[in-house]
């Protein structure tokens, strides 16, 4: 395989500052892909040895192409750093995979069987729970307007944890399981106020948001009573729930480990608080999760031993100061484990290139090239760029290529302006119609967020392991999407 030779190109002006030319187009950089992916002999992407090209001739594309080994992988990194980390502390650490990344009943065994819980936020997610058949004890779920049917649900399948969300919640979980005769076991979500350094909609413990009961003082009609402190007070009085602890979450894609410090320093004050007013012993504190992943080359994500000794130095010293014994500790990972497990396997289309002004030339009227790079699926598949500005890197993945770089910009075939892939990535001048483009970290919030727009079926999922590729999910049909049109 011939590397790229053209290392001294000139960035394009219309590239963002963090975008470098690639030294080496053909180059992998390794925190975006999963372990076991790389280019074979002849310069085609592989994984575990398997190539593109037959994902697709087997598959088709659009493709989500999964390394189970990768994901179990980090699975078990967690797991065992939180372990370690927590030990001393509390014995060690829950760790709940966040469904609502990426959530199949294959995906539910293997966590299962990496020792693992499982975090739900709806009925559809337990139901995919339930058909894989992980223990409820071992589920936990959230969301801040369940129905009726969903606390049933709950009930029926006796799980670990409801995560409760507001005042009015908890009045009717408590109500359900009196009803019932039987006992919730709750958890109380709290907004403490800390803003994480991320996209506006992705951030989700300060105050003007859905989620969560507020810390602070003035959240309710009772003089300096916090929502917070209210629902405890509450929780209390029911008996027909069970008061397991606290549970906070500030956000996605977080890098930097402030605001993890911050709100565990918030939720142990409050759990010590409360357990000095109301002789009420909180045994669990959930610290959420939201841990960053590389989508890009600049991107800097936390290995996991590091993300868990810092978090694990801030509970103990707190713990120690408030005097209190350590609650039971759990997270959240979602995106950090299934994220960069996964690419999303393109053909491409349409190429077309426009010119565009430079940034400040003015009258000058000075003009760069930027290449539109068509391919088979789009904002369908991925609308996490359309949603939250979000930026991603792709490769030419069928081939190797000695092409200079040229600024291009992957999009989709939706009849919408925004449908884009990838704002801005260099790909090699020669990428033509009918080669294949990888687009790594597309495992969380992709497949999951993806729909039908203009009539495209949505693309199949395929787990690899051991040199084998299986589906796990299929590609639907336009016989799928027929089959609901009840016709006139």
């Amino acid at each position: 395989m011939t590397a790229n030779p053209n290392t001294s190109a000139p960035a394009s002006p219309l590239a963002p500052d963090w975008l470098a030319v690639p030294a080496d187009l053909n180059a992998l950089h390794a925190p975006m892909w999963a372990a076991g992916v790389a280019r074979n002999e002849t310069g085609e992407l592989a994984i575990d040895g398997i190539a593109v090209s037959e994902l697709q001739r087997q598959f088709g594309t659009p493709l989500f192409v999964m390394s189970e080994t990768d994901f179990r992988a980090r699975a078990r990194a967690f797991q065992d750093a939180f372990n370690e980390a927590f030990a001393d502390i509390c014995g060690g650490v829950d760790v709940y995979y966040a469904g609502k990344s990426f959530l199949c009943t294959a995906v539910v065994r293997w966590v299962e069987e990496e020792g693992l819980r499982l975090d739900t936020a709806s009925g559809g997610e337990l139901a995919v729970a339930a058909r894989a058949g992980i223990p409820g004890a071992a589920v936990a779920l959230h969301g801040n307007n369940k129905s009726d049917a969903e606390i049933h649900r709950a009930l029926d399948m006796k799980l670990g944890r409801i995560v409760v969300d507001s005042l009015a919640e908890l009045e009717r979980v408590a109500a359900i399981a009196q009803n019932r005769g039987e006992t919730a076991k709750v958890m109380l979500r709290l907004t403490p106020g800390v803003h994480a350094h991320t996209h506006e909609f992705i951030a989700t413990a300060h105050e003007d948001q859905k989620f969560g009961l507020s810390m602070a003082g003035d959240s309710t009609d009772q003089a300096g009573l916090s929502a917070a402190e209210e629902a405890v007070a509450a929780a209390a009085g029911h008996d027909s729930i069970e008061l397991l602890g606290l549970h906070c979450h500030i956000g996605s894609q977080i890098f930097e480990p402030d605001g993890f410090a911050l709100a565990a320093e918030k939720l142990l004050d409050f759990l010590a608080a409360m357990q000095a007013k109301y002789s009420i012993v909180l045994p669990e504190l959930d610290l959420g999760g939201g841990y960053g992943i590389a989508y890009t080359p600049v991107d800097t994500p936390r290995p996991p031993a590091e993300i868990a000794q810092a978090m694990a130095a801030v509970v103990r010293a707190k713990v120690a100061e408030l005097g209190i014994t350590a609650p039971r500790i759990s997270i959240e990972p979602g995106r950090a484990i299934v994220g960069s497990s996964t690419f999303t396997l393109y053909e491409v289309g349409t190429l077309k290139t426009v010119r565009v002004d430079a940034p400040g030339s003015g009258a000058q009227n000075v003009t760069y090239p930027r290449r539109y790079v068509s391919v088979d699926g789009g904002m369908s598949d991925n609308a996490r760029p359309v949603l939250y500005d979000a930026d991603y890197s792709a490769v030419l993945a069928s081939r190797s290529s000695t092409a200079a770089p040229q600024l291009s910009r992957v999009v989709g075939k939706h009849c919408e302006s925004g449908d884009i892939v990838v704002r801005d990535v260099y790909l090699p001048e020669d990428v033509a119609a009918g080669d294949l483009l990888a687009v790594p970290g597309t495992g969380a919030y992709c497949w999951a967020l993806s729909s039908n727009y203009n009539y495209l079926a949505r693309p199949g999922v395929v787990a690899v392991r051991d040199g084998s590729a299986r589906l796990i999910v299929r590609g639907e049909t336009e016989e799928d999407l027929l089959n609901r049109d009840m016709g006139a």
